[in-house]
């Protein structure tokens, strides 16, 4: 008997209706004050990271070819 999952929740609903959950939440967040916003050198410093956590993660996958 083959074990087949049943997507649930977010993953069940068609992307638009996603997009417009994720919308209402964002909308919300900023209209109570509560949802962060980034400063320049908190963005630049996001993107050094995510750089060098790709450059990393592909030299390791080049590594175990």
């Amino acid at each position: 008997m083959e074990d087949i999952k049943k997507k649930r929740g977010l993953a069940a609903m068609d992307p638009e209706r996603r997009k417009a959950i994720a919308r209402m939440g964002g909308k919300a967040a900023h209209s109570l004050g509560v949802a962060h916003q980034f400063t320049s050198d908190e963005a630049r410093t996001a993107a050094e990271i995510g750089h060098i956590n790709r450059r990393r993660n592909s030299l390791a996958n080049a590594a175990n070819k």
